[in-house]
């Protein structure tokens, strides 16, 4: 069953994407070169993909280290509130808080799940009481150690492995015809 992305996306698309997602300052020129598409080509398909919401945004990744923000963490929490417009307040309130980078709506025994940045445990406990001032019913904190892996890039290469083999087996197929009608040539 094919995808409503490999519909709509080709292999050009993909490698426009990759080379996007990879290098935040890669120019139009850059691209074109290393696809071999012309500048206006590769222009005309980035804007496409951003008016077709492949591209949500491009923006620089800042060092939260370096900015002073020594604290990571990932919040769990639970509330009691269950009425959609109370739920819409809280998500909007959590969406206003500068130390929140993500939030999620979870199944299973938490609600959320918020990806959160402070400089200090002082902040951190800040942050917990206005977290607290909002229906948030449980808490828990886990405090990043050190990061393993740090990525927003989307694993694209999938894609190309099985269009790779694709064209692999259509080539074979190919030669093997080649190859057939090379010894038992039809008249």
């Amino acid at each position: 069953m094919e995808s409503v992305t490999s519909k709509v996306l080709d292999a050009v698309d993909i490698q426009i994407l990759k080379l996007l997602q990879n290098e935040e300052k890669i120019s139009n020129i850059d691209i074109s070169k290393r696809i071999n598409l012309s500048p206006p080509a590769v222009h005309l398909r980035i804007k496409r993909l951003e008016n077709d919401g492949f591209i949500k945004r491009q923006v620089a990744i800042l060092n939260q280290e370096k900015l002073g923000f020594d604290l990571l963490c990932f919040v769990f929490i639970n509330t009691h509130i269950h009425q959609a417009d109370k739920l819409n307040a809280l998500e909007e309130a959590l969406r206003a808080m500068p130390e929140v980078l993500e939030c999620h709506c979870l199944t299973g025994e938490y609600d959320y799940l918020l990806k959160v940045v402070c400089r200090d445990r002082k902040e951190l406990e800040s942050f917990i009481r206005e977290i607290n001032k909002i229906g948030v019913t449980k808490i828990q904190t886990s405090l990043v150690l050190r990061e393993i892996k740090d990525s927003i890039s989307c694993p694209l290469c999938n894609r190309d492995k099985t269009l790779f083999y694709a064209l692999r087996s259509v080539l074979c197929i190919k030669l093997e015809e080649q190859a057939i009608s090379l010894r038992f040539p039809l008249f």
